[in-house]
């Protein structure tokens, strides 16, 4: 039997792969509450402001998922996100809070993801190689 973790871990793999990899708005209403608090600067209030923010993106957006932590109630997870007509690619970390089964609460840091050249460190931001790398 999966942990109250486990459940939450894949809940929003399933939601995010939903609203922004199928982008299946009816669908991925029923892991949004209608109630849902947005802390992100970057997006408008409420489950229609995340939605409509989507809606606005190309059709390319795509988002892939690197690690996903679970305690309790929140969930933390670390992507990319590509094919939003940026000229980089954006890194995130996302943190859910779920009630019931359902997203209810987010925050994030964004920042797009530098090339080898802009690199200070030298390594990559995202998995093992840069983006413009294959």
């Amino acid at each position: 039997m999966s942990t109250t973790e486990d459940r939450n871990k894949a809940i929003v793999r399933e939601a995010f792969d939903t609203l922004f990899n199928q982008r299946d708005y009816t669908a991925a209403e029923r892991f949004w509450s209608p109630d849902y608090i947005q802390h992100s600067a970057h997006i408008a209030p409420g489950r229609d402001g995340l939605f409509n923010l989507v809606k606005s993106l190309p059709a390319e957006l795509k988002h892939e998922w690197e690690l996903i932590m679970a305690e309790r109630d929140m969930v933390m997870v670390r992507g990319r996100f590509t094919g939003h007509g940026q000229p980089a690619p954006w890194i995130a970390v996302d943190f859910l809070r779920i009630e019931d089964g359902v997203l209810v609460e987010h925050w994030d840091v964004i920042e797009e993801e530098v090339s080898r050249g802009q690199s200070v460190s030298g390594l990559p931001m995202y998995g093992d190689t840069f983006p413009e790398e294959p």
